[in-house]
């Protein structure tokens, strides 16, 4: 069964997308945990950071690329977090690979 990610990808459900490539897809969280919280996400499946091959290292360094530029549009100029969670205990929730760009506030430490 496809994840809710796969679906936004392929326009089954709604998403407010900020950005697309061929390689990646970054939209609005539904639920923010910040005033700026956008998830970017390869198109192509990836269950999780345990997942990874070496094929995936462009793909994942576009991901990233594409958090920078996106950060830098929502004027986030005081900073930034960038998290990926991977499996259950680390808070993953959707089963494909997906970043989070946290902005917009004060972030603290520890972070969970």
């Amino acid at each position: 069964m496809p994840s809710i990610f796969t679906k936004i990808i392929d326009r089954e459900i709604p998403a407010d997308i900020v950005f697309e490539d061929d390689t990646c897809l970054a939209f609005r969280d539904i639920s923010p945990k910040a005033p700026t919280h956008i998830l970017i996400i390869p198109k192509r499946e990836i269950m999780s950071l345990d997942d990874l091959s070496d094929e995936d290292e462009q793909t994942v360094g576009r991901c990233v690329m594409v958090a920078s530029k996106i950060a830098a549009s929502e004027g986030l100029t005081d900073g930034y977090r960038l998290v990926a969670n991977c499996g259950s205990d680390g808070g993953q929730e959707v089963p494909h690979l997906h970043f989070h760009l946290l902005g917009g506030r004060k972030m603290t430490w520890p972070p969970g």
